[in-house]
Parts: structure tokens; sequence; C-alpha cells
């Protein structure tokens, strides 16, 4: 009582106020478990994965770190899920965009929907290259360049067989041609200039004027 009456009067001398309780907003599971991704991708895209702990995400998310591991199981599985998500993104933006026709607009549909995703999850592009980069035979991007090398060979195929061309080489053309784009995506991840549309259409010109005026059966003319 003694310690009540004592602050009522040093309110009343200073004018102070008690300090108001710190009130937090409870999260569902799922809120929960997408605050946490939100979290990990962005320092995932920042440090990459060896310089992420668990201690500095539960951090951010001002949560203990049992939280980070009831829900996940340890940083090893909340990155797994970030990357599997990023990796459905990108593979579901490319090939949904790649509808043949002609291929021209084939190639343009690429490599605007690969920059596309550059530009608008850059993060996550940043976390797919980071520890699977471009010029990997292994990992997780690799792996969407596959896929999506496959959806252009398909098309390529019936191009070729179309044109006279050899239908075995589209495989290798797909690849070439979604390297070359991924490749530059990679680059303009840091230097976004010159604009997204611009980039593409170099990509497109360079491509394409190569591909219209293709031989047959090209020889090195070197020595």
């Amino acid at each position: 009582m003694a310690g009540r009456r004592r602050s009522k009067r040093e309110q009343q001398v200073t004018g102070a106020r008690p300090a108001a309780p710190v009130t937090r907003v409870r999260m569902t599971g799922t809120e929960r478990r997408q605050q946490l991704l939100n979290v990990a991708r962005a320092l995932f895209a920042e440090k990459g994965f060896d310089g992420t702990s668990i201690e500095e995400i539960a951090h951010r998310a001002n949560v203990s770190k049992p939280v980070v591991y009831e829900h996940f199981g340890g940083k090893e599985g909340i990155y797994a899920v970030v990357v599997d998500r990023e990796t459905q993104l990108l593979l579901d933006r490319m090939i949904s965009t790649l509808h043949g026709g002609h291929p021209r607009a084939m190639l343009e549909q690429a490599a605007t929907a690969l920059l596309s995703y550059v530009e608008d999850s850059h993060d996550g592009f940043r976390i797919l290259v980071r520890d699977s980069p471009v010029a990997s035979s292994t990992g997780t991007f690799s792996t969407v360049l596959n896929d999506i090398a496959s959806q252009v060979e398909h098309i390529l195929a019936q191009q070729f067989a179309a044109r006279g061309y050899d239908e075995k080489l589209a495989a290798l053309y797909a690849q070439a041609l979604v390297g070359m784009v991924a490749l530059t995506g990679q680059w303009w991840l840091d230097a976004r200039k010159p604009k997204r549309d611009e980039v593409a259409a170099h990509l497109v010109n360079l491509a394409w004027n190569g591909l219209s005026h293709l031989e047959h059966k090209p020889k090195l003319r070197l020595g």
C-alpha cells in the first residue's frame, strides 16, 4: 500500500504516468509460419545460408528459438521451404509464358518472364543463384533451368522439323538459349541498367538474329 501511495505522490509531483503495458499481437500458427518465412527469406538473400543463423531469424521475428524449431525443425528446414517456394514461383512464371507460336515470340516471352521475376522477386532470385549458381551443373536453380529448357526444347524441335534442321539438336540450342537469358538475369540483378524490356530486347536481338540465319551444318572456321 505504501508503495502505491508513494507512486501516486510521485505522479502528482512529477506529472509522470506509469508506462503502458506492452501488448503483443498473437498470431495463428499459419501467420507465424509465414512471418518466419518472410524473415528468413530476407536474411538468406542478404547473407546466404551459411551466414544466417536460427538465433538471428528468431531475433528479427521477435520470437524465441524454440518457436522456429517448432515450425521448421531447424535452419535447413526453413531454407528448404524458402527455396522450394521460389523455385516453384520462377518455374510457374517461365513455363506459363511459353506458348510456342513464332520462335521470336517464344524468345521474347522467356526473356521477359525471367527478367520480370528478377525485378519482382530479387531476394528470391538472389537466394537461388547464391548457393546454386547459373553455371553449376547441380543444385536447385540448375534443376529449374533444365525444366525450362525442356519446355523450350519441345517448341524448338517442332520449329526445327518444320525448317529441315536436325531435331536432335533442339536440346543443345534450348540449353544455350536458356543459359544465356539466365546468366544475363544474374548480371542484371545487380546492374539494373538498362531497363528490363530493353535488356530483353537485346537478348532477343542476339538470339534471334543468330537463329534466323542458322547454318544446317555449322563448322568452326579456325585454322
